[in-house]
């Protein structure tokens, strides 16, 4: 902790938020980070509101402990579903991460699209507003739940099991195109998605996936420069172990101090 300076805080439940870690190393090369992978609370996907809410609030009130200079929710269902509720609370600026709806209409050929994301953020009852907001033809956007294809990162099975994998996603990815066969855009509606990015487009090489890290990044500013250190912490529990989340790291090429802290809620 005392050799961060003002770092700042990324978290979701789990490897997805790494992407944003990566994408902040990259622009900002001298900013200290803390990294906080709350495995014990996978999946996110999976919570109601209140609750939710509940895991939001414990996470930033722990985070601030380490005077971060700002923290980056770094996944799409709270975002959408608490984010309003949450800034209040938060004593430093705090960012989300949306669905990049506007860049996947710009980007169509055919003008329909698909948002891809775990079941709490695509049952939300804030999502089809979020959808009008940002199209005059809110029927042109699919939306698909995507927590199987989440579950394939954070058990790993993506590095431990290509083969598999891949298999999980042609067949998912078959049954969103059997249904509509016009999409030619979807977004990666989790920080998780991104890491399967390449399954998904040897599945469909014609469609264009879309990732939203680098815009989440820009939108931080320029930081607190200090030693461009990163600090992981992790929660864990019998399904999402500390030993397999350090092996996973390990096998997409990062090597960070990790520490193992008590669930949060």
């Amino acid at each position: 902790m005392t050799s961060l300076h003002r770092p700042i805080a990324v978290f979701d439940a789990g490897i997805g938020s790494y992407a944003i870690v990566t994408e902040i190393r990259k622009r900002l090369p001298r900013q200290d980070i803390l990294y906080f992978a709350d495995r014990a609370s996978f999946p996110y996907g999976a919570m109601g509101r209140e609750r939710m809410l509940a895991t939001m609030r414990a996470t930033i009130d722990f985070l601030s402990g380490y005077d971060p200079c700002a923290i980056v929710i770094a996944s799409n269902a709270p975002s959408i579903m608490v984010f309003d509720a949450l800034k209040p609370f938060s004593p430093v600026p705090i960012f989300d991460v949306f669905p990049p709806l506007a860049e996947a209409l710009e980007a169509s050929q055919s003008g329909s699209v698909g948002i891809m994301g775990v079941r709490s953020l695509i049952e939300s009852e804030m999502l089809p507003p979020f959808i009008a907001r940002h199209t005059d033809n809110p029927q042109r956007v699919a939306t698909f739940n995507a927590s199987s294809m989440v579950a394939l990162v954070e058990d790993g099975s993506f590095l431990f099991d290509p083969v598999t994998t891949q298999e999980a996603v042609n067949a998912f990815t078959g049954d969103i195109f059997a249904r509509y066969p016009d999409i030619d855009v979807l977004t990666l509606s989790s920080t998780h998605l991104p890491w399967l990015r390449p399954f998904f487009e040897k599945a469909r090489p014609n469609c264009m996936f879309l990732d939203p890290a680098e815009a989440i990044v820009a939108g931080i500013g320029d930081g607190k420069p200090g030693n461009g250190y990163i600090l992981g912490l992790a929660t864990e529990s019998p399904d999402y172990d500390l030993a397999t989340f350090q092996h996973m790291l390990a096998l997409i090429g990062v090597d960070i101090p990790l520490e193992s802290v008590a669930p949060l809620a």
